[in-house]
């Protein structure tokens, strides 16, 4: 029996994935998310899913990292990102970091089997043309390599303080010390090369949907 996880903050959206599913795999083991704490925890639970449909806008997931660190903890699972950002740089961008496929929210019932079937089969699939998109820059790369050595409790505390929060306010949200946090955060500037933690949010910003727009929170940063 196949298991199919659904990563979407919009209970219509998952419905109308659920029913496209299982018309396609009748039997099917259906599991949901839609948030990026969710969407973890679930991976966690099922390690040997099929397949994650994951839209790149959920609470608590920016752009593409989730992406990128789920690619890193758990390279067996298939990743499909299913989205209605779609232009075709977002599409590529998507493939150049580790997706399967990239299936655009205003697809068909028909096109988005055709798509599940063939990445279950193990094959690529997204819309015609995008494979001959300029890759990503060799920026968003090295960041990209850099955020795939996070562990998942330094992910968090990255993704975190991108939202704005300060070591205190994560540390309660995590249930751990502030002092964890701290120690946390030495890390994940070792690891990034960020010599701070404006630094840091700006260097994972390289993986937003639109890195331009992307400006380190205020607070205690520098």
């Amino acid at each position: 029996m196949s298991t199919l996880l659904i990563a979407d903050d919009h209970p219509l959206f998952r419905e109308a994935l659920r029913g496209v599913l299982s018309r396609l795999l009748p039997g099917a083991s259906l599991h949901e998310a839609d948030n990026a704490d969710a969407l973890h925890a679930m991976v966690d639970a099922q390690p040997d899913a099929d397949l994650l449909l994951l839209d790149l806008n959920m609470p608590g997931a920016h752009g593409f990292s989730a992406l990128v660190h789920l690619r890193a903890q758990h390279p067996q699972l298939p990743v499909v990102v299913v989205s209605a950002r779609e232009e075709p740089t977002v599409m590529r961008r998507a493939l150049d970091h580790g997706a399967m496929g990239f299936i655009p929210k205003s697809s068909d019932a028909d096109t988005l089997a055709t798509a599940l079937r063939q990445v279950l089969d193990g094959e690529r699939w997204l819309p015609a043309g995008i494979a001959s998109m300029p890759a990503v820059s060799r920026d968003e790369q090295d960041v990209a390599a850099r955020v795939r050595e996070l562990t998942p409790q330094q992910f968090r505390v990255l993704q975190m303080l991108g939202s704005g929060k300060l070591n205190k306010q994560i540390g309660y949200e995590l249930g751990v010390s502030e002092a964890t946090i701290k120690a946390h955060m030495s890390a994940i500037l070792r690891k990034l090369g960020a010599s701070n933690r404006t630094q840091a949010v700006l260097m994972a910003g390289k993986l937003a949907l639109d890195p331009d727009k992307v400006v380190a929170p205020e607070g205690e940063f520098d």
